[in-house]
């Protein structure tokens, strides 16, 4: 296991059980410049979670009304986000349900940070071609972003949006 996927599944082992700080804990990964990422100290650094068939899924809740920008992002009232990077349109359980040869799923983002955002993701359950991922260009360098991700399989994954040192990791459970 490399190093960067290595700290990623380390950080996701912290929450079983209970809950998990992935997204917002204080580690240095590789690839990701050796910086941490810190919340807005208005963030919680609880993230909820439940176990859906075996996968630890990030439960989303909504964005805070204090946040100005919330009526922007797509999906707010179901969103995930750290402070630096928020992402919405998630499943409400935490479950999206599998309904083609290659399932899509529309996510919006919010930046709070300036750059290109770039989607990663794999499969934690089983071996699995990674998420593809479509980043339109046309929203500017930072705030609300459109993005679809498509998943080759049902099963438990592990999606990652970067901007430069700022990433936000979460978890879904792609039912068949």
């Amino acid at each position: 296991m490399g190093t960067h996927s290595a700290a990623r599944f380390a950080l996701l082992i912290v929450g079983i059980g209970a809950v998990s700080s992935a997204c917002t804990a204080d580690s240095t990964v590789a690839g990701h410049g050796g910086s941490s990422i810190t919340p807005a100290p208005s963030i919680s650094t609880v993230t909820p979670t439940q176990v859906v068939s075996g996968c630890q899924v990030t439960v989303p809740t909504p964005v805070p009304s204090s946040e100005p920008w919330r009526s922007s992002l797509f999906g707010s009232s179901v969103a995930y986000g750290n402070g630096q990077l928020w992402v919405g349109g998630l499943a409400s359980s935490g479950v999206i349900q599998f309904e083609a040869a290659e399932s899509g799923w529309k996510l919006g983002w919010w930046r709070s940070v300036p750059g290109r955002l770039s989607i990663t993701g794999r499969r934690l359950d089983d071996a699995a071609s990674p998420l593809r991922a479509s980043v339109p260009d046309g929203y500017g360098d930072s705030g609300f972003q459109a993005s679809g991700v498509y998943f080759p399989t049902p099963g438990c994954w592990e999606i990652t949006g970067t901007i430069g040192t700022a990433s936000l990791t979460f978890v879904t459970f792609v039912n068949a």
